[in-house]
């Protein structure tokens, strides 16, 4: 059959379907495959808190959402221009999702009455009229991959499963996908099972063979490659380019990199990453719990390693004692909190930037602690490598933040060289002469770091309050209070390493729109929609938390009006009418999802309307 292929500029995609149906196994090889031609791509996987949620429920429905496009983008897309639904309860969760005449592929072999009453519906969508307003696809997914491996010696429910690869192959076809990497991971994910690579092979063949040879499928689409500046780029999530950053930040430095944490979604995948990396020297170890985990940070600083503990809000509660330690000892290590929904337990897959405050004073007594945060899956790396440096230079914890939305994400990254690096400069204290534990450099206020057992520097660290210089225990009124001021001016004095801030836009006018986090790719794309239509809008993205840009206040004068959209309810906004006195308006969104592009568009249209 002679089929037409359309050039578009972009497409999103989302797959779903039950935990146990593997979209996200073909979500991140549709993500791949995108990468390989060239596209710039961006990532939504979608988790069910549920471990073990009933097949067919609602509550069990797991899904990846896919952007890709010819152009650079900053989110995984609003609306979703295909839904590849495996099951009745995925339509019901994801339908809202999708663009009027968006095309629906849906496995009509689950439409069953069990599944149709699981999800909710009195009557079968597929045949009651209510989905006109889509291109429909009922494609018998578990009859056409039975029948394509029917010659294999697997059992039916082995068969079944291999029902995904038939969906992305099908996907594959209509937009022109490579398969060769695909069909590289099948035989590198069941080296072990050959039965499987030939399974899995076959059925993702299938489905390509199926697009083709089907009158239902008329059109595939190409989406040409986007411009991106020379250099090596490779597809990455945002915990993987976390561990990259440590790593590098551990060479660089030359400091050996301990990792202890305690398992939780979502800074899990951190440690598992780290811990494929003990050919550079890596140390990870799982502990037994959160306060377990950051001692062994505090102990590896102590040591000379550069310490590192992760986790996610409920882990940083459990870990507020031990940082304030960390804090008061002066010990350069890490904390990384990975943000989910809360309070609580609150919904642990699900995304949230509300521990902003938690991390400004989460803490007894006045203990003033660096934050910094990640705007986007790549940034990941820099973010943390800059946390890495401004430890170790200013001898202090310091608060790495990202959140779900950035940790679970993916986009390409550039691999930068190593002589790109910023210098992570190490000074071990081994002068005996004129030690005393608590002298200050001039310019950051950094104490000594000395390693243990070098020779005529003992001295003690600890929670109790020390005399300044000499480091003894003291409990005199008028030391306290200049040892607290101390602490505060050597994490202000951070604002002196800090960057001036890039303002996207007019440099002043009628409305500043400042995010933080993985707010930035839907704020920049809304304000860059809005500047193409005339608007007086500009963005700026802090990274530098605590202390804030010390550039940030002037900014902040020149304009009108300032808008702060947040995954909370105002915890930065909060921050910033406080400091700089000025009646910041914010976007609040806390449904567990990243904002929509066009939530920003209306915020900002909203704000700007009467504006001269």
């Amino acid at each position: 059959m002679n089929k037409k292929m359309q050039t578009i500029e972009e497409a999103t995609i989302l797959f779903a379907g039950d935990s146990g149906d593997g979209s996200q196994i073909i979500g991140t090889q549709m993500t791949e495959a995108s990468a390989i031609v060239g596209n710039d791509v961006a990532t939504l996987p979608d988790y069910p808190a549920e471990i073990r949620a009933p097949a067919g429920s609602l509550a069990g429905i797991s899904g990846f959402q896919l952007h890709f496009s010819s152009e650079n983008i900053h989110t995984p897309g609003d609306a979703c221009d295909v839904l590849v639904a495996m099951n009745p309860a995925a339509l019901k969760v994801n339908l809202d999702n999708l663009k009027p005449n968006g095309l629906l592929i849906v496995n009509s072999n689950n439409f069953a009455s069990r599944n149709l009453k699981l999800a909710g519906y009195e009557s079968n969508p597929l045949e009651d009229g209510s989905l006109e307003k889509f291109q429909v696809y009922p494609v018998e997914l578990t009859r056409l991959t039975r029948e394509a491996l029917k010659d294999t010696d697997l059992s039916q429910r082995e068969v079944d499963r291999c029902k995904n690869f038939f969906a992305v192959g099908m996907v594959f076809w209509l937009y022109n996908r490579p398969m060769e990497n695909t069909l590289h991971f099948i035989k590198e994910r069941y080296a072990k099972k050959p039965e499987y690579v030939e399974a899995n092979t076959l059925a993702l063949k299938a489905g390509n063979v199926y697009c083709e040879a089907t009158e239902q499928f008329a059109t595939s689409y190409v989406v040409e490659p986007a411009e991106f500046p020379p250099g090596k780029y490779r597809n990455v999530e945002g915990n993987m380019a976390t561990a990259f950053g440590l790593v590098a930040a551990s060479q660089v430095s030359g400091l050996q990199l301990v990792y202890g944490s305690y398992p939780i979604t979502p800074a899990s995948s951190i440690l598992h990453a780290l811990a494929n990396h003990k050919e550079f020297g890596v140390v990870t170890m799982q502990m037994e719990d959160e306060i377990a985990a950051i001692g062994v940070a505090i102990g590896a600083a102590f040591s000379g390693a550069l310490g590192v503990t992760g986790s996610s809000g409920p882990g940083l509660a459990l870990k507020s004692e031990a940082l304030n330690l960390a804090m008061i000892a002066e010990l350069p290590i890490v904390v990384c909190n990975i943000q989910r929904a809360g309070p609580s337990t609150g919904m642990p897959t699900k995304t949230e930037q509300a521990d902003l405050l938690q991390m400004y004073y989460g803490r007894n007594g006045e203990s003033p602690v660096p934050i910094i945060a990640a705007s986007r899956p790549s940034d990941c790396f820099d973010a943390i490598y800059e946390a890495c440096r401004i430890a170790v230079k200013y001898m202090t914890p310091v608060i790495f933040m990202s959140d779900l939305y950035v940790a679970f994400g993916a986009e390409p990254w550039r691999i930068p060289e190593v002589s790109d690096l910023a210098e992570i400069n190490v000074d071990f204290r081994t002068e005996e002469e004129g030690f005393n534990p608590y002298l200050r450099d001039a310019t950051t206020l950094a104490r000594p770091w000395v390693k243990p057992g070098t020779p005529g520097l003992e001295h003690r660290i600890g929670g109790l309050e020390k005399a300044d210089i000499t480091g003894n225990v003291s409990y005199d009124p008028e030391n306290h209070e200049q040892m607290t001021h101390i602490r505060s001016e050597k994490v202000a004095r951070i604002a002196d390493d800090i960057p001036p801030l890039e303002v996207f836009g007019p440099q002043k006018g009628n409305l500043l729109v400042v995010s933080w986090g993985g707010t930035f790719g839907a704020v920049r794309t809304a304000v860059e929609r809005k500047q193409g239509n005339g608007a007086s809008v500009a963005h700026t993205h802090l990274r530098y938390l605590n202390p804030l840009p010390k550039d940030l206040g002037g900014i902040l004068e020149r304009f009108n009006r300032v808008l702060v959209p947040e995954l909370n309810l105002g915890q930065l906004k909060q921050l910033i009418r406080a400091e700089y006195l000025i009646p910041a308006e914010g976007l609040n969104k806390v449904q567990g999802q990243p904002f929509h592009v066009f939530e920003v568009e209306s915020k900002i249209d909203e704000l700007l309307e009467g504006e001269v």
